[in-house]
C-alpha cells in the first residue's frame, strides 16, 4: 500500500496570494441580516463577475425595496480547513507536474505520469530561455486575466492526482461529487497559486523586468495587476460511472452533487442576459454601493450602506452591471434508458417500485448554461452534460414573486451546466470548439468499472464504446465468410445472419428485410468542403424504404424491430403525428422571444425514422417530409425566425391501402393517395399481400404454434430445396433462394444486442468505396430499364432517373459495410440489383401479373388509366353514360370487377367530372 504523501504547507506569501484568490473563486453564498444589523454588501464581492450562477433569475422579474425576493446581503463563503487542505493538496499535485516538465520533454516520455493533466494546463505558462544560459530553460507563467477556462479528463485527472499522493482516506473525487462547488473553487485556487508562485519567482528573469523600481515593489507590478483579475474555470468531462446517472435517478438525494447526465436536445431557448451585480446610489446621501444578485435573483439594498443615513430609497445605476450570458435547454432521456426503464418495470420481483415506468413517456430536464457554454447545442443534438443538479422554489421558477410565492413548499430539480459534449457534430466528427467547450470523444462506459479492457471510440451517431469482448463478437461476425467452409457445414456469412436476426418472429419476407438492414447501415457520406457541408449541397448518404401492404403482414412489427436494433432511433404513429411533431415547431417564451423545438425527423439526426401508418397522415402533413428526406434538412421560416437544422436520417415508412386490400390494378401513388414526389423519394418500394399459399401458411402456423409451446421456430427444413449442392459459390445463388435457406440452416438468430453493436459499428467505422466490377454491374441495370432492348418499345421503359442510380450506388455501399469491406465487390452491387428488381417489379406489376411499365414508377398512373381516357377522347363525344364508359372497357379488354371503382378513382383524380340530369348520370372529360 502507497504511503500518503505529506500535505505541504504554503508560505506567508502565498497564504496573502490565496486569500484574495478565494475571494474571486469561492462560491457566493445568502447571508440573511435582519433589523439594526444588517450591514451592507463586500465592496469586493464583485470577482465572482462572469461565473455561471446556479439559478432559475431573471423569470420572475424583481421587486423593489422590502418586496424583494433575493436576500439582502451575498458574501463569499469562508474558507474552511477542508478547502484549505485540499488547495495545499492540489498545489502541490499541480506544482509537481511543472517540475517533471521541466526535467523532461513530454513529447518524448510516452509513460509521463501527468501527461494529461499538463496537457490541460500548458495554455497558462510558458517555456523561456536562461538569460544567462542559452541552453538551459525554465517554465514560468504567462501573464493573462480574466476568466480562464481548464478542461480536464476527470478520470485521467483522479488517476495521475491518486498516482501522486498515495492512497488517502479523503480522496478528491469524494469531494468534488459531493461538494462540487467548493472543489471547483479550490482546484482554481491551486491553479492561480501555482501561477503566482511561479511568477514572483522568475519576476526578475523576465525581460519585462527592467524597472528597478518595480523588482523592489512585486505589489505594485503591473503583471501582477493582470494576474490578480484571473479567474481559473476549472471544467470536467468523462466523469466517472459513480458519478453517471440516469435522469430517472435525479432525486433529492443528488442535490448539490456533481453528475453526467446523458440525453437529446430538444428545446433550446434563445441566449439570454443576467444581471450579476448593479450599482445603486442612495436618494438621500449619494453613497454609491454595489449589490450582487444571487441566482439572477433581482433586488434593491434594503438599507443605505452609510449608518448615519439608512435611507431605503435608491437609484439604479446601470452603467456598472455586470451581465453575463444565460441559456436553458431542455433534454430528454436517451431511447437506451427509457427502453431499460421500460424492461426493468416487467420484470418479476420484489421491487415496490414495480411497473412505475410502465406507460410512462419520456422523461425531461432542463439545464441552464452560462457564458461559454451557450449556444453549443442546438434542438436534436445528442449532448452529455456534466453539471449540479439545484432545486428552485416551482413558484418563483414559474416567474411568481412575492411573499405567496416564497410560500409554495414544491421545489422542481434543475441542472447547472458545468460542461457540455457535443456527440453530434457538423461534418461527422468531434470537433474542438475551444477551451471549455471541446467535443471530446465518447465518455460513458457500461458501467462495470472496468476502465482497463475497454476500446474507446470517437462517435458522432451512436456514442458506442465497446470492449475487447464485443469487439471480438464483431470480428467473429464479420469473418463469418461463406468461402470458410463448404455449404453444409459453414456458417451464414454476415449479410445473410443480420437479415435472419431482425425481426425473426416474421417468417418469410426476406427480402424487405434485406432492405431495412441497408437502409440502417447507410452508405458512404460523401467527401465536400466545409462550404458544400454548411450549405447543405451534399449527396445523401442515407435510403428510404417504404412498406406497403395488407393488414396483418407484420409491418408494424418490422418497423418496431428496425427501431430497437438502430443505435439512435425515433419511432413515430402518422395517425398521431402532425407535420411540427416530425421537422420543427416553434414555441413564444416567456420574454417574447420565439423558440425551437425539434421534431422526431431532427431527433432522429444520424440515426433512423420508423414512421408507421403514413397512410393515415394527413397531405397536408406529409408535405413536412419531403424537405427531410432528400436535402436531409428542416427548414423554417415563421415569426421572424428562418434556420435549418439537420436531419441526416433514414426514413422507414408502412402503409396500408386506401380500400383495406391491395389492389394491383392500380398503382401505387393511387393505393395509398399519396402526391408522387414523395413516393419518389423512397429508395425500396415492396408490397405484401395476403394471398393464399399452402407452404407458406403452414410455415407460419409452425412457427406461431413453436412459439407457444415454448419451442423452436422453425421445425421444417423445407427451405433446403432450394439449394443445390453444385451452388457451391455464394455469389452465384439468388438472395429470394440464399436467404430462406439461412433461415433453415441458422436455427437460432444473433442476440439483438451483437446485432445492434455490429451495426452501429459498421456504420461508424466503415467506409467502403466503389469498385470498377460494381460500377458495371449498376450502371448495366441502370442502361437496361432506361433503354429496353430490340424487341421492346422506348415507351415501355421504366421511368428511372438517376435518383435511383444513386440509391444503387447507396445500397451497395451498405451492403459492403454488412460485411465490413472496405470495398464494394461485384457480388454486393448483384445483391442489390436483385433486390431493386424485386421492388420494381412489384411497383409495376398489374392485376393480371404483367409488368406494366407505364405506371410511371412510384407516381404514376397505370397503362389502363391512359388508355382508357385516351379512348374517351377518341370517341368525339362530350357526355358519357355509364353503359357507354363500359363498352370502351369492353373494347379495351380492361377487367370487369372493380370497373366502378376505376371510374370513381378516375374521377376522384380530376380527370373526369360526373353530372346528373334528372335520375341520369352523366360523365364528361375536364
Amino acid at each position: 500500500m502507497t504511503t500518503p504523501r505529506r500535505i505541504p504547507e504554503l508560505n506567508d506569501a502565498q497564504k496573502g496570494d490565496l486569500s484574495l484568490l478565494w475571494e474571486r473563486h469561492a462560491p457566493r453564498q445568502a447571508l440573511s441580516v435582519g433589523g439594526g444589523n444588517e450591514t451592507a454588501p463586500p465592496s469586493g464581492g464583485r470577482g465572482g463577475r462572469g461565473r455561471g450562477r446556479g439559478g432559475r433569475g431573471g423569470r420572475g422579474g424583481g421587486g423593489g425595496g422590502n418586496k424583494g425576493i433575493a436576500p439582502t446581503t451575498i458574501v463569499t463563503m469562508p474558507l474552511e480547513d477542508e478547502d484549505y487542505e485540499f488547495i495545499c493538496r492540489l498545489y502541490s499535485f499541480i506544482r509537481s507536474c511543472i517540475d517533471r516538465t521541466e526535467q523532461q520533454d513530454i513529447m518524448q516520455q510516452q509513460n509521463y505520469d501527468h501527461r494529461k493533466t499538463w496537457q490541460s494546463l500548458s495554455f497558462l505558462f510558458q517555456r523561456i530561455k536562461h538569460p544567462g544560459n542559452n541552453a538551459s530553460t525554465f517554465i514560468t507563467a504567462k501573464i493573462t486575466g480574466g476568466n480562464q477556462i481548464v478542461t480536464f479528463d476527470n478520470k485521467s485527472f483522479l488517476q495521475e492526482f491518486n498516482s501522486h499522493e498515495g492512497n488517502h482516506s479523503y480522496p478528491f473525487g469524494t469531494y468534488l461529487h459531493q461538494y462540487p462547488d467548493r472543489a471547483l473553487a479550490s482546484l482554481g485556487c491551486a491553479i492561480g497559486l501555482n501561477i503566482l508562485t511561479l511568477w514572483r519567482r522568475h519576476q526578475s528573469l523576465l525581460p519585462s523586468a527592467t524597472n528597478p523600481l518595480q523588482q523592489h515593489n512585486n505589489n505594485q507590478h503591473p503583471n501582477l495587476l493582470t494576474l490578480d483579475t484571473a479567474i481559473y474555470r476549472p471544467r470536467f468531462y468523462n466523469l466517472s460511472s459513480s458519478s453517471q446517472i440516469r435522469m430517472a435517478n435525479i432525486r433529492t438525494s443528488t442535490v448539490g452533487c456533481l453528475v453526467s447526465l446523458r440525453g437529446t436536445v430538444t428545446k433550446a431557448r434563445p441566449k439570454r442576459l443576467r444581471v450579476l451585480d448593479a450599482g445603486f446610489v442612495c436618494t438621500k446621501c449619494g453613497l454609491h454601493q454595489i449589490t450582487q444578485f444571487l441566482d439572477g435573483k433581482y433586488s434593491t439594498p434594503v438599507r443605505c450602506a452609510d449608518i448615519k443615513c439608512r435611507s431605503q430609497k435608491f437609484v439604479l445605476n446601470r452603467k456598472v452591471a455586470n451581465f453575463c450570458d444565460v441559456q436553458e435547454l431542455k433534454i430528454q432521456e436517451v431511447r437506451e434508458e427509457f427502453v431499460e426503464g421500460m424492461e426493468n418495470s416487467t420484470d418479476q420481483g420484489s421491487n415496490p417500485d414495480e411497473g412505475r415506468d410502465a406507460g410512462r413517456a419520456p422523461r425531461h430536464m432542463e439545464v441552464e448554461v452560462s457564458n461559454d457554454l451557450v449556444d453549443q447545442c442546438h434542438a436534436g443534438d445528442s449532448i452529455v452534460v456534466v453539471g449540479i443538479v439545484r432545486a428552485v422554489n416551482s413558484a418563483l421558477a414559474s416567474g411568481r414573486v412575492g411573499k405567496r410565492a416564497e410560500e409554495t413548499s414544491t421545489y422542481k430539480l434543475y441542472v447547472v451546466g458545468h460542461s457540455i459534449v457535443n456527440l453530434t457534430s457538423e461534418d461527422g466528427s468531434n470537433r474542438d470548439q475551444g477551451r471549455g467547450s471541446k467535443r471530446y470523444g465518447n465518455e460513458f462506459d457500461t458501467g462495470d468499472g472496468k476502465d482497463g479492457n475497454k476500446r474507446q471510440k470517437s462517435s458522432s451517431s451512436s456514442n458506442m464504446q465497446y470492449s475487447d469482448q464485443q469487439l471480438q463478437q464483431i470480428a467473429n461476425l464479420a469473418h463469418a465468410d461463406h468461402r470458410m467452409y463448404s455449404m453444409p457445414t459453414r456458417m451464414a456469412f454476415p449479410f445473410d445472419l443480420l437479415v435472419r436476426s431482425l425481426c425473426p418472429n416474421i417468417i418469410g419476407n426476406d427480402l424487405v428485410k434485406a432492405g431495412i438492414i441497408l437502409c440502417l447501415l447507410g452508405g458512404t457520406p460523401p467527401e465536400v468542403s466545409g462550404l458544400e457541408a454548411r450549405s447543405g449541397m451534399t449527396i445523401r448518404s442515407n435510403s428510404h424504404l417504404l412498406i406497403v401492404g395488407d393488414p396483418g403482414m407484420g409491418k408494424s412489427q418490422m418497423l418496431l424491430s428496425a427501431n430497437q436494433v438502430a443505435a439512435r432511433s425515433v419511432y413515430v404513429g402518422g395517425n398521431t403525428a402532425s407535420s411540427r411533431g416530425l421537422t420543427v415547431s416553434l414555441t413564444k417564451e416567456s420574454g417574447g422571444d420565439m423558440g425551437i423545438e425539434a421534431g422526431a425527423l431532427v431527433l432522429a439526426d444520424r440515426g433512423v425514422c420508423c414512421l408507421d401508418e403514413l397512410d393515415k397522415m394527413p397531405k397536408t402533413h406529409q408535405d413536412g417530409l419531403l424537405e427531410a428526406m432528400e436535402q436531409q434538412q428542416v427548414s423554417i421560416a415563421k415569426a421572424g425566425v428562418v434556420a435549418s437544422l439537420p436531419s441526416r436520417c433514414s426514413v422507414i415508412a408502412a402503409a396500408n391501402p386506401k380500400s383495406g386490400h391491395y389492389n394491383m390494378s392500380k398503382s401505387v401513388a393511387e393505393n395509398l393517395s399519396m402526391n408522387g414526389p414523395l413516393l419518389s423519394r423512397f429508395d425500396l418500394v415492396f408490397i405484401l399481400r395476403d394471398e393464399a399459399d399452402s407452404d407458406r401458411d403452414r410455415m407460419i402456423s409452425g412457427s406461431i404454434m413453436g412459439r407457444v409451446r415454448q419451442g423452436d421456430p422453425q421445425r421444417d427444413n423445407h427451405q433446403s430445396k432450394h439449394i443445390d449442392g453444385r451452388m457451391a459459390r455464394a455469389n452465384l445463388i439468388p438472395m429470394q433462394h440464399r436467404l430462406p435457406w439461412v433461415n433453415d440452416f441458422q436455427k437460432q438468430p444473433l442476440p439483438m444486442q451483437q446485432v445492434k453493436d455490429y451495426i452501429a459499428y459498421a456504420r461508424e467505422y466503415c467506409r467502403p468505396k466503389m469498385t470498377d466490377a460494381a460500377a458495371e454491374v449498376l450502371s448495366d441495370y441502370f442502361m437496361k430499364l432506361r433503354h429496353p432492348g430490340m424487341n421492346e418499345s422506348k415507351k415501355d421503359n421504366v421511368p428511372i432517373t438517376t435518383r435511383q442510380l444513386e440509391a444503387l450506388i447507396r445500397l451497395s455501399q451498405a451492403r459492403a459495410k454488412a460485411c465490413l469491406r472496405p470495398y464494394v465487390l461485384k457480388e454486393d452491387a448483384e445483391d442489390v440489383v436483385e433486390l431493386m428488381c424485386h421492388s420494381v417489379n412489384q411497383v409495376h406489376m398489374d392485376e393480371s401479373g404483367r409488368v406494366d411499365k407505364a405506371r410511371g414508377g412510384a407516381g404514376g398512373k397505370s397503362k389502363q388509366r391512359k388508355a382508357f381516357l385516351q379512348a374517351m377522347r377518341d370517341s368525339g363525344q362530350h357526355e358519357f353514360l355509364y353503359s357507354d364508359l363500359q363498352r370502351i372497357a369492353d373494347r379495351l379488354s380492361l377487367p370487369v370487377g372493380g370497373f366502378k371503382d376505376f371510374v370513381e378513382d378516375i374521377r376522384e383524380a380530376g380527370e373526369i367530372q360526373r353530372t346528373y340530369n334528372g335520375s341520369t348520370t352523366i360523365y364528361k372529360l375536364y
